[in-house]
């Protein structure tokens, strides 16, 4: 279901309707868009991935597939029609991630292939965790505009702080982000034992 719905997304129809009878997903789709320009949608174990970046540019990071292919060409649609989990940022009920992917999310092991991001500069250690546009859009303007200050981090600030709702999160941004303004190599050093505290 995640890969078909994703495959119209990307060629640019939106599906308005949709019903399961037996084995068989049944659907109208409306052509929108044309077809879309991203050169490497998710079909490999080590998946390319946009997200906003230093000043608000477009940068590439590579995490281990943790979703069905062409998955991430539905984000938008999804956070519309089912919103967010209360116990965190991810959407209600998500198709769309695979069991070995919720495994790997639930150990972070789908974020290792960052490590390679961070070498390449794209990203810091520490730091607001990248996000994708749709993502990215959910957050107030004035988180926007705090959060694009600095580059992305491998580790963000909710692995030390570990909230429990999508507002915790932001705030745990917020706060993550105000201490870094006044001190930034002593934020991220704090940060850093305990995120590394809490995933071992």
């Amino acid at each position: 279901r995640a890969e078909v719905l994703g495959r119209f997304s990307f060629c640019g129809y939106k599906v308005i309707a949709e019903k399961t009878i037996g084995s068989t997903l049944y659907f109208v789709a409306q052509k929108l868009n044309t077809v879309s320009t991203e050169e490497a949608p998710s079909y490999s174990p080590i998946v390319k991935l946009k997200r906003i970046g230093l000043n608000g540019e477009i940068i590439t990071i590579h995490k281990f597939r943790t979703m069905h292919p062409y998955s991430e060409f539905i984000q938008k649609d999804l956070y519309e029609k089912q919103g967010l989990e209360l116990t965190g940022d991810k959407i209600v009920d998500d198709f769309r991630v695979t069991l070995w992917g919720k495994l790997l999310r639930k150990y972070w092991i789908d974020e290792l292939p960052q490590l390679y991001d961070w070498l390449r500069g794209n990203i810091t250690l520490i730091g607001v965790r990248c996000l994708s546009d749709a993502k990215y859009k959910l957050y107030p303007t004035d988180l926007q505009q705090k959060r694009i200050v600095y580059k992305p981090g491998l580790i963000p600030p909710y692995y030390s702080d570990l909230p429990k709702c999508f507002n915790e999160f932001m705030e745990s941004e917020r706060n993550y982000l105000k201490r870094k303004s006044e001190n930034k190599f002593g934020t991220d050093f704090v940060y850093f034992f305990k995120a590394c505290n809490n995933i071992l």
